[in-house]
């Protein structure tokens, strides 16, 4: 069974999720760059150890980033993922879990990469909007894609009913990619992620909320 190690922010929604769906792997520790971050107690709620390594103690993003990774390795996990962990992560971090590492971003990437995604999908006049699941890479939001969830964008959208329904959609898909890496249903062919076909739908990464 692959090891999971979770990074929060906050109050890790999607984290809980992914902790509800309950993939086949064992989460060795969810670890938070802050203290009063509310995904820790549910966390410790699910008896999972919890970390908490701040980021205002050292001198740069490099530092910071190299004691986190010693921090990570050791509960020796087989993934990271990334559930509203907000912090830019270095190069070197990127690459020490290449291929390990995995976030969601509340857009249909390669579009709308970083912030106020909902509200630049409505300025633009998107019929479309969404989330995606992907590996992470030293470019930010631009990482090979797993899977990517729609939902249509509204007449009467606002940024807030927006991002609500791409949150149930987010909590949808990133559970199920974490079960597809726990058991090792994707692989990395030239950039681009490759889902085996005899057991996953392949139209059931990109769907309309009923």
């Amino acid at each position: 069974m692959k090891k999971v190690v979770i990074l929060i922010s906050g109050r890790g929604s999607n984290m809980e999720a992914i902790l509800r769906a309950q993939p086949p792997v064992e989460f060795a520790a969810v670890i938070s760059n802050k203290a009063d971050a509310a995904g820790l107690e549910t966390a410790r709620a699910h008896g999972i150890p919890t970390a908490v390594l701040s980021h205002k103690g050292f001198d740069s993003r490099e530092a910071f980033d190299a004691e986190l990774a010693r921090l990570i390795d050791g509960y020796t996990p087989d993934l990271i993922v990334l559930a509203g962990f907000m912090r830019i992560l270095s190069e070197g971090f990127v690459r020490h879990y290449e291929g390990r590492m995995i976030n969601i971003h509340p857009s249909l990437l390669p579009a709308f990469t970083g912030l106020n995604t909902h509200a630049r999908a409505i300025d633009e006049g998107c019929k479309l909007h969404g989330c995606t699941v992907h590996f992470v890479t030293g470019e930010l939001d631009h990482g090979p894609i797993i899977a990517q969830a729609a939902v249509p964008v509204l007449n009467d959208d606002t940024p807030e009913t927006l991002s609500a329904r791409v949150l149930v959609q987010e909590h949808r898909l990133y559970p199920e990619a974490v079960r597809w890496f726990a058991e090792d249903r994707l692989s990395l062919l030239d950039g681009k992620v490759r889902v085996r076909l005899d057991t996953v739908d392949p139209s059931a990464s990109l769907r309309f909320p009923a």
